[in-house]
């Protein structure tokens, strides 16, 4: 008899306090549509990228020249022209990588430009995030597009409007 009351107190222990927590999600690339500055920095970033891609691009296209004229004259060449022309091709591609991981690489200045424009809005929306948290009383906020795997999702969970509003912005008005 001890063991069947102490079995169910255990059990109403382990449900009681399992509905003790309060779990919520936010949606953080529908908040982050909803964010002008958000939307005017990737179009920034965008344009910045497409420019340095194009001068990338240029470069590698002058060092496919540069070997085409060589094998072109490459018969006619001496042996020293040849080591010439070979090391000048072979310092402009190396020129021209140094230029592409300088501007795409993890350090490099796409990343930096992208974490000066994008950090003070994760910052707003974290904030914002922990805002709506505090005053709805939960323990624990996840994100939907994050890379906790959520397999099903009720939508009464989703406080992603409250962090817009929070932020002044009003839900479902995307920023252009």
């Amino acid at each position: 008899m001890k063991k069947i009351i102490l079995i169910a107190f255990l059990t109403l222990t382990a449900f009681t306090g399992a509905y003790a927590q309060r779990f919520a999600y936010v949606d953080s690339e529908y908040i982050l549509k909803h964010i002008p500055e958000y939307i005017s920095s990737q179009k920034q970033l965008a344009a910045l990228s497409d420019q340095w891609q194009k001068e990338v691009d240029g470069r590698f296209q002058e060092i496919d020249r540069l070997y085409k004229a060589y094998q072109a004259d490459q018969v006619l060449m001496t042996a020293d022209m040849k080591k010439r022309r070979e090391a000048e091709i072979v310092d402009k591609e190396k020129a021209a990588k140094d230029f592409q991981r300088q501007k795409f690489g993890p350090d490099g200045e796409l990343s930096q430009k992208s974490s000066s424009l994008i950090k003070p809005i994760q910052d707003r929306v974290s904030k914002a995030v922990q805002a709506v948290a505090e005053g709805d009383n939960l323990d624990m906020v996840f994100d939907k597009n994050s890379e906790v795997m959520m397999l099903y999702a009720n939508p009464r969970y989703d406080k992603s409007a409250d962090v817009i509003t929070k932020l002044g912005l009003k839900p479902g008005v995307f920023a252009k």
